[in-house]
């Protein structure tokens, strides 16, 4: 059960959710950079709404927790192993809700953190019934280091992103850039699901995405929320 520190306050917040989801292709200069992810789905179009994608609870894991490569992968003889950081704001949703207008979208948010959306690339791509497991190995979701409650983040939409791996910038974007807003998310996002409190959105990363090999130290930041860091280590059996 992980547990993260709410800024400014004394509380800690479980995270829990009934349900993760996700949002690909949410920046322009990511779907630019989609011809070197070789990804099928990425194109260079521009979606006309959200693409959505699931992520399961078990890839939860806390800041300085490791991102545990499996071993069973090399069983598939690819020739080169991708699996890729994607630096992302997180949003956590505080009612149950349903069919939400964008307009209340805001209102519906507990608070916000960092997530690290890790993909592995060649299972995303080979897959016949599209990225759900390549997204969905264990620990293959780092999130934190704290929440910022809804009421303490003044301007969601402008906020700061970066992903440092070893040290390196190699994601630099602001949540302004966008394709679809967060109230335009949640909106649609409530449309199809009912939401439930706890359950967490990723809105999308920037371009930079590439790949973690064993021993890297990755770092997601957004500002006024903090910095998440994790290292990478292959599975030993």
């Amino acid at each position: 059960m992980i547990k993260l520190p709410i800024k400014n306050r004394r509380d800690t917040y479980t995270v829990n959710p009934t349900k993760l989801i996700a949002l690909g292709l949410n920046y322009r200069a990511h779907i630019a950079e989609s011809v070197s992810v070789k990804v099928k789905g990425f194109t260079d179009e521009i979606p006309s709404e959200p693409l959505l994608f699931p992520k399961t609870p078990n890839v939860l894991v806390g800041p300085d927790q490791a991102i545990v490569i499996p071993q069973f992968l090399k069983d598939y003889g690819f020739k080169t192993l991708r699996t890729d950081y994607e630096a992302e704001l997180a949003l956590i949703i505080g009612n149950r809700c349903k069919d939400v207008p964008a307009a209340d979208a805001l209102g519906q948010i507990f608070g916000y953190t960092c997530m690290n959306d890790v993909s592995q690339r060649n299972i995303q791509n080979g897959d016949r019934t599209g990225w759900y497991r390549g997204k969905s190995l264990d620990t293959f979701g780092p999130i934190g280091p704290q929440v910022v409650l809804a009421r303490d983040l003044t301007d969601p939409q402008n906020l700061n992103i970066f992903c440092r791996l070893n040290g390196t910038t190699v994601q630099e974007g602001n949540t302004r850039q966008m394709i679809f807003g967060i109230p335009e998310i949640i909106a649609f996002v409530s449309r199809n699901f009912t939401l439930m409190p706890g359950d967490i959105i990723l809105t999308g990363t920037p371009a930079g995405v590439g790949p973690l090999s064993h021993g890297d130290t990755i770092e997601v930041e957004i500002e006024h929320i903090g910095v998440l860091k994790n290292t990478v280590i292959d599975e030993t059996v």
